[in-house]
């Protein structure tokens, strides 16, 4: 679980609270990634702690109430280098919701729905590609790995305009006439003799 052993690396570098490792996150992937949800990182927490590969010490503040701080133990530092040693491999696939609607439109056999979905579909990744310069260069002076995060977001956003103008180039008409499923039901088959009262 990628958030569960970000957390842990995090922790590999200092012990921490749930707001410092909040902060640490966001700082460490910026804005391309998205917000931590604090509910979401205490649950992490939780279950690293279940599983022993933190652990937790209640410090007492004068004027909040106790904190927790997470250190990583011995286990938590296995399970962090055997994740790192690992390759990242896709586990679900390549679902995406545009393929979906590429679907849809070419199932309805329709050149000019499917024209507007792929259009529709250019258009926003040409908006993506324009507002991950503008990260590049605010990331420009910042933190390397933050620039890595905004360059494997321009690459993918690259990569899903090729797949439009390969959908544009492979799905033409004739290709999609192909596709349309016959609208009459086949022809009912005879009903055998032995079948039929006199």
């Amino acid at each position: 679980m990628p958030l569960h052993h970000a957390v842990l690396a995090l922790l590999a570098a200092k012990p921490a609270h749930g707001y410092e490792l909040k902060a640490s996150f966001e700082q460490a992937v910026g804005d391309q990634w998205g917000g931590l949800n604090i509910g979401h990182l205490y649950q992490v927490l939780d279950r690293l702690a279940r599983d022993g590969l933190i652990e937790s010490e209640r410090q007492p503040q004068p004027v909040k109430p106790d904190r927790l701080v997470h250190r990583i133990t011995p286990a938590g530092r296995e399970e962090l280098g055997r994740w790192l040693n690992e390759p990242s491999v896709r586990t679900r696939g390549y679902r995406d919701d545009f393929f979906l609607k590429v679907m849809a439109a070419a199932q309805a056999g329709d050149p000019e729905a499917l024209a507007a979905v792929l259009r529709s579909q250019r258009v926003y990744l040409l908006t993506e590609l324009r507002s991950l310069a503008a990260a590049a260069r605010a990331a420009a002076s910042g933190s390397p790995v933050v620039a890595l995060l905004v360059k494997a977001a321009e690459l993918h956003v690259r990569a899903d305009l090729g797949v439009v103008d390969a959908a544009e180039q492979d799905l033409t008409p004739e290709a999609l006439a192909a596709l349309r499923i016959p609208s009459s039901p086949p022809a009912a088959s005879p009903v055998p003799e032995r079948l039929v009262k006199p």
